[in-house]
Order: structure tokens, then C-alpha cells, then sequence
């Protein structure tokens, strides 16, 4: 089997061959490794752009463009809005697909008008084993090319290469886009991503690492990496972000004492096998009391 070194190797020479790329670039660890091969193998003809939107943290922006500094990329930025269309707002069981298409036809709007024929993504061999990812739908009826895919590059290698790019993301966390936080079935608002994003400053400023808040219509679910839930049951922490929190506008503000979970309020499991609701009244339940 191909050491991770060996498959950079093959990526770079794969690269070379192509007048010119375009990667949809987010400042995260997958897309981050491909925009430094690219611009390794192709200089000049490799092309970073950020789809800029709604879903997108201002501090998710501010970083992808801080690494495509690191690295030496031309870095541009494309607008576009998710909530022009009704079907991402609607937050079906789709929702990733149509952000995606979204997302990246914006790409090759751009790609289009620099003159370059290929757009590449960050999909990695990891990414086809995951639960319920209708996001790759989208990449393969657009014909994006994702060369960690194409060369079997899991994510572990993917930060093994980072490192070797010496790349201040290599250790970074995924960070999926705002949507996400939103359970399936409860519509996708500006005021409802706006809500998320300021909550989510305030995780931020405490030196979390791995975090979600969960936005199940009132109530503010705080998600946070298992090793780190010990500073998240800290007093101060606790009044800080239900102050905050109620401030912003929710009603009850909970730690999730499971800890961070990919895709907690996505379709899968037995919610999407019996067709329930997964945006349910968690007040309307009735639980055993010591009466």
C-alpha cells in the first residue's frame, strides 16, 4: 500500500498535468492540503476561492484567508446566498445537497471567469464511509474533481501532508457550516444562522476547540469535545454562556453532556428509517419524578 508520501507524490504529478485549477476552498485541513499542492504543482494556475454566505462564520472567513497567505495562493471570494432558495430553507433531508450545488456552481461561476476548466474540492476517502452525506451527490453530478478522493488520501494522511506543509490547520477540527447546527424540518432563518454564529463567538473566545450550539427553536444546545466538557461544567463558564445566550434570544440554554457528535441533528438512525420528526418538543415530554 502507498505510503501518505507517496500519494502527495502522485497528487503533485497529477496537478502538474492540468493548465489550471480551481479549489473550493473553506481554510480547513482537506482543502487547505489541496490548495497547497495545487499551488506547489501549478504556482500561479492554482486559484483558492472562498464561497462567501449566510452559512459562513465571519471568523471561518478571516481564517481561510489567513491561510491562503500561509500558503501563497491567490485567494479569491465569491458571494452567493443559500436562502434564495426555498428548497435549502425548507432544511429537508437535503439540505447539503442543495447548499452544495449552490456552493459550488458559484465556483465554477468564477472558475469560468478566470479561465480555468477544473474545479477541485476537499473530499477525502473518509468522506464516502460517512452516514447520510448527500453533499458528495452534489460533487459528482458537477464534475468536481477531488484528487484525495482520486488517490485514496484518508484524513489522517491528510493532516500527515498538512504537517508536512508545515499548514497551522493540520491539527484543526471540522467545521461544518452554520446550517448544521439547525435540526432537519426546522426552516434555515438569517436571524436563526446570525443567532448561531454570535453564540458560537462566545465558545470561541472561551478556547474551545471542538463546538456546535444546536438551535432547536428556543432552546440552545451546547455541544462540546469530550475532552473538554470538564471547562464547559466550570461556574463561570455555565453563567456566562446562559447569560449570554438568553441575551441573543433563547429561551433555555443546555450542555449536552454527551459531548460533540458529527451530525447530532442530521437524518440518520432510527429517526430516518421511520420517517419521525427530528425537531421534536422536548418540553411536551413527560418524564418519572420521585412523587
Amino acid at each position: 500500500m502507498p505510503t501518505a508520501e507517496e500519494k502527495l507524490t502522485a497528487v503533485k504529478a497529477d496537478l502538474a498535468e492540468r493548465d489550471g485549477v480551481l479549489i473550493a476552498f473553506s481554510g480547513g485541513v482537506d482543502s487547505s492540503v489541496v490548495a497547497a499542492i495545487a499551488h506547489d504543482a501549478l504556482g500561479d494556475d492554482a486559484v483558492a476561492c472562498t464561497a462567501k454566505s449566510e452559512t459562513l462564520p465571519d471568523a471561518e472567513l478571516e481564517d481561510a484567508t489567513r491561510v491562503a497567505e500561509e500558503i501563497g495562493i491567490r485567494h479569491e471570494i465569491a458571494e452567493f446566498s443559500e436562502l434564495d432558495d426555498p428548497a435549502f430553507v425548507a432544511n429537508d433531508d437535503d439540505r447539503c445537497y442543495h447548499c452544495r450545488t449552490m456552493r459550488l456552481g458559484t465556483m465554477f461561476e468564477k472558475a469560468s471567469e478566470l479561465g480555468i476548466d477544473i474545479v477541485c474540492d476537499g473530499t477525502n476517502a473518509d468522506d464516502v464511509d460517512a452516514d447520510h452525506r448527500p453533499g458528495l451527490r452534489a460533487v459528482e453530478e458537477l464534475d468536481v474533481y477531488s484528487p484525495l478522493l482520486q488517490h485514496d488520501i484518508s484524513k489522517a494522511e491528510v493532516r500527515e501532508i498538512a504537517d508536512e506543509y508545515g499548514l497551522s490547520v493540520a491539527d484543526k477540527p471540522s467545521m461544518a457550516c452554520l446550517s448544521s447546527r439547525i435540526p432537519t424540518g426546522l426552516e434555515v432563518t438569517e436571524e436563526r444562522l446570525s443567532r448561531i454564529e454570535r453564540a458560537e463567538a462566545l465558545l470561541r473566545q472561551w478556547g474551545f476547540s471542538q463546538f456546535r450550539i444546536r438551535d432547536h427553536d428556543g432552546l440552545a444546545r451546547i455541544e462540546v469535545g469530550e475532552d473538554e466538557l470538564y471547562r464547559a461544567l466550570d461556574e463561570e463558564f455555565a453563567s456566562a454562556a446562559h447569560d449570554y445566550l438568553t441575551e441573543l434570544g433563547f429561551d433555555h440554554v443546555t450542555l449536552d453532556l454527551g459531548g460533540y457528535r458529527t451530525g447530532s441533528v442530521s437524518p440518520e438512525g432510527e429517526s430516518e428509517r421511520t420517517n419521525e420528526p427530528l425537531v421534536e418538543d422536548v418540553f411536551a415530554t413527560e418524564y418519572p419524578t420521585d412523587s
